[in-house]
């Protein structure tokens, strides 16, 4: 009898790039170096461009948006288009970086895949040092690129005596990358507005997670994760969310390095730094002790899926030699490999 969770998948023919396309010695020195000393170094990489990609798409969006208000030009931007934003560029890590890293480009995610043992301590600081890394260089980068603009949209303000009571709010220029409440919102309800948009976000990560999902295979999983943003932008911004930690930090720290710490955002920031923490570990305990069943078939896709990573875990490590498992290595080996992936 099998002993439960230790179930094996199909054996199939699997064909690897290295099978088909020619490589050269001092590339095969460098995978081999990647896939041994170098594994985390790449994985972090990978965070950090899913972050920045994230970033990129929606403070760029969200410049257009604020900074074409306080100049009065309209059509520049919009709600729709900030979310829109938002959620192509989430689209974009997870198709570009998540095949790397796992893509978890959230502290929560990475938080939660730690609690439930799926994420060493170690590697999972690393990745959030990584995902607020990529935030806050994004954000640089956008000042950089928006510069001129940020400065004529300064300078209109100044000059209209609005500069120090909009400056550091959602509609000012710091506005563009730092998120602050609105003038007069009770912090009592944004953190509720905040909870529950991140409590919907992960149990639809969560459900996406889910291997015996019909309605959500691994292709379709990045575009529902990536509406869920957007809906939640679209639909409770105004109020003040900011969903995920590393992009608010990575964010504010840059608003920080540019205007000082009155940039900070006070009692706020906690809130949008903080909440989609519990909010998410939240999610995921409601799916698996209520939505999730073990009973459940693993849909096709994902065998397809999990086979495909448990291969490339295997070759990596130079485990399959030939088609079968090299000398030296037992049954137990490959079931650590499975439980890995």
């Amino acid at each position: 009898m099998t002993a439960a969770g230790t179930h094996h998948l199909r054996q199939r023919e699997q064909v690897h790039l290295a099978d088909i396309k020619p490589r050269t010695n001092a590339y095969i020195a460098w995978e081999r170096r990647r896939h041994r000393q170098a594994h985390w170094l790449v994985e972090c990489m990978a965070e950090f461009m899913g972050v920045f990609f994230y970033v990129y798409a929606g403070v760029g969006s969200t410049a257009s948006f604020l900074l074409s208000n306080v100049a009065q030009l309209n059509g520049l931007g919009s709600l729709f288009q900030i979310g829109t934003a938002y959620a192509l560029g989430i689209l974009f890590a997870l198709v570009v970086c998540a095949p790397t890293s796992g893509g978890h480009f959230n502290p929560a995610v990475t938080i939660a895949f730690t609690i439930l043992k799926r994420c060493p301590p170690k590697k999972a600081l690393r990745y959030i040092v990584a995902q607020i890394l990529g935030a806050y260089i994004a954000c640089l980068l956008i000042y950089v690129q928006w510069y001129d603009l940020i400065k004529e949209a300064t300078e209109l303000l100044e000059a209209a005596g609005k500069l120090d009571a909009v400056m550091f709010t959602s509609n000012g220029p710091a506005g563009v990358f730092a998120l602050y409440a609105s003038p007069g919102m009770h912090l009592g309800r944004v953190f509720l507005n905040e909870f529950v948009c991140d409590f919907m976000i992960g149990l639809v990560i969560w459900a996406c997670l889910d291997p015996t999902n019909f309605s959500a295979s691994p292709v379709a999983a990045p575009w529902i994760v990536s509406f869920v943003y957007a809906v939640m932008v679209w639909g409770y911004s105004p109020v003040g969310v900011a969903t995920n930690a590393a992009r608010d930090v990575g964010a504010r720290l840059m608003a920080i390095t540019i205007w000082g710490r009155a940039a900070g955002g006070g009692s706020y920031a906690a809130i949008a730094a903080l909440t989609n923490i519990p909010a998410t570990l939240l999610a995921v305990a409601f799916y698996e002790f209520v939505l999730a069943d073990s009973s459940r078939v693993i849909t096709p896709a994902h065998v397809d899926f999990l086979a495909g990573h448990i291969a490339h875990e295997e070759h990596s490590q130079g485990i399959i030699r030939d088609g079968s498992l090299s000398p030296g290595l037992d049954e137990k080996s490959h079931e650590q490999t499975i439980e890995r992936v």
